[in-house]
């Protein structure tokens, strides 16, 4: 397997990332290639640094940053030669399998959009995180950032992309699926959230197990959890803060420890013909190497090819 790096993305660019590769590199045990994106020159200093060999990685060359602060869509035209736009293009050409990055999640969206092209039949694609319940389970939340607004199609379409990242990644055979909502009832929640409802219930591809509230997202009352991106993300960055709590007043919890961004590192970006996974902007070593375990799990477990089996 062949797996793509962003070297240069990311606020601890690029030892983080070196650091992870190599991480990633000695679990695998040779069971994945890395082909690691950025300044050539930076890297190989990178490893001489730190006592590395760069003999077992395969560095292209991609001198130009995309920065947080770059507009993604005018980014990856006016930086082509940028560590992301050039990971995109052997992605694109399939010269690697999967390609992860912890920098502008703008740019990597638009990237995977335009340049790898959305699945024929999806209508918006979307960023999947897994959520850590008090059973030892994990469940799927998705749409975590990348749609803000959704209409109820786009919301049932969420659905089938969880169900089947849950079977496949999480190896759960008939997931349930629920809509995040503000009470049980059917009726319960906006226009949006009922008119999904609907949509879910009627559905033969989806086990709907109905609406759920805040409070049961961690209770594994559901394998996939459906919201639109503005919620999911204030949920997804809301049980980090509780994390980041706990750990400034020096609390330990092994449960609560599972909401580290380290621990899971990335999220994969499903609904488009490739497998792209996107990691936190400040993640450190630790993170990166997470992030490019799930990237070989996703590229494993051919989950871009399944979702273009399911559409057709």
């Amino acid at each position: 397997m062949k797996i793509g790096l962003d070297v240069s993305g990311g606020d601890f660019a690029p030892t983080a990332n070196v650091l992870g590769a190599i991480h990633a590199q000695k679990v695998l045990l040779g069971k994945a290639r890395f082909y690691l994106f950025g300044d050539k020159t930076a890297i190989e200093n990178e490893f001489v640094r730190l006592g590395e060999d760069s003999k077992d990685f395969i560095i292209v060359h991609a001198p130009e940053v995309i920065d947080m602060h770059d507009h993604p869509t005018r980014a990856l035209s006016n930086k082509p030669n940028s560590s992301i736009s050039v990971g995109f293009n052997y992605l694109e050409k399939t010269e690697i399998d999967v390609f992860a990055s912890t920098g502008n999640t703008g740019a990597m969206l638009v990237g995977a959009i335009y340049k790898i092209n959305t699945i024929p039949g999806v209508i918006r694609p979307c960023i999947a995180a897994t959520i850590p319940c008090l059973n030892g389970k994990k469940s799927v939340l998705l749409d975590v950032g990348s749609n803000a607004d959704c209409k109820a199609d786009v919301l049932y379409q969420f659905a089938e992309l969880g169900v089947i990242y849950a079977k496949n990644v999480l190896g759960i055979d008939n997931p349930k699926v629920a809509l995040l909502n503000i009470g049980e009832e059917e009726t319960k929640g906006n226009l949006l959230t009922q008119a999904a409802y609907k949509l879910l219930a009627d559905s033969d591809f989806v086990n709907f197990v109905g609406n759920i509230e805040g409070r049961d997202l961690y209770m594994n009352v559901a394998d996939v959890i459906v919201c639109d991106g503005f919620t999911g993300n204030i949920v997804l960055k809301q049980a980090e803060g509780f994390f980041n709590i706990f750990k400034n007043r020096g609390l330990t919890d092994a449960y609560l420890d599972k909401f580290n961004y380290e621990n899971y590192g990335g999220t994969p970006i499903l609904g488009v013909q490739g497998n792209v996974v996107i990691g936190h902007g400040i993640s450190n070593e630790n993170a990166v190497k997470n992030m490019l375990m799930l990237a070989y799990d996703v590229s494993k477990n051919k989950l871009s090819e399944r979702i273009i089996n399911a559409f057709k």
